[in-house]
């Protein structure tokens, strides 16, 4: 095999071990790390085409669901992910912050796991993700009215997520 086609598979190969192993990498080191207002100083676009500024999330309990359309455990958390945000419509506003990936992937894994009930943002370049710290999916941002923000760097069944957003709702 000549040099250059060996280093373009090594290449290939760590490439895609990068990404498989940062869909549903855990760091509960760093989970509920409670920071400030800070994070919500950003505008972006949603998939739909509209504006969103972060700061519209002051005054009402939200979550910021981060994924991208290939993560399998994102795909798995999906249906839990909408029915609890269903559940709770009119006390929690829920957000997806989907990346790595292209608009049209996240249009498509919005519709198939029928996630159009709330804003899902297009942050294509990851510069929602990089604001709260987020480096790997799937991951929530628990943000209260008062803007103090939770950041949950791993998986959560619907009964986690269940519960922290009755936790939410209580504060």
């Amino acid at each position: 095999m000549s040099r250059t086609r060996s280093a373009v598979l090594t290449a290939a190969l760590l490439v895609t071990a990068l990404l498989a192993a940062g869909c549903g990498v855990s760091s509960r080191d760093s989970a509920d790390k409670v920071q400030g207002v800070q994070q919500l100083n950003f505008t972006a676009q949603t998939l739909d085409g509209q504006k969103f500024a972060g700061k519209s999330l002051l005054g009402k309990p939200a979550v910021l669901w981060f994924w991208a359309p290939w993560c399998p455990k994102c795909a798995q958390e999906a249906p839990g992910v909408a029915r609890v945000s269903k559940q709770n419509q009119n006390a929690v506003r829920f957000v997806g912050v989907p990346a790595q990936d292209s608009v049209p992937a996240m249009k498509r894994f919005v519709q198939q796991h029928e996630l159009g009930s709330f804003d899902q943002l297009a942050d294509t370049d990851a510069s929602v993700w990089r604001r709260f710290g987020v480096t790997a999916q799937p991951a929530f941002a628990f943000v209260r009215p008062d803007g103090q923000v939770a950041v949950v760097k791993e998986e959560l069944s619907e009964a986690q997520l269940r519960e922290r957003v009755q936790q939410l709702i209580a504060r």
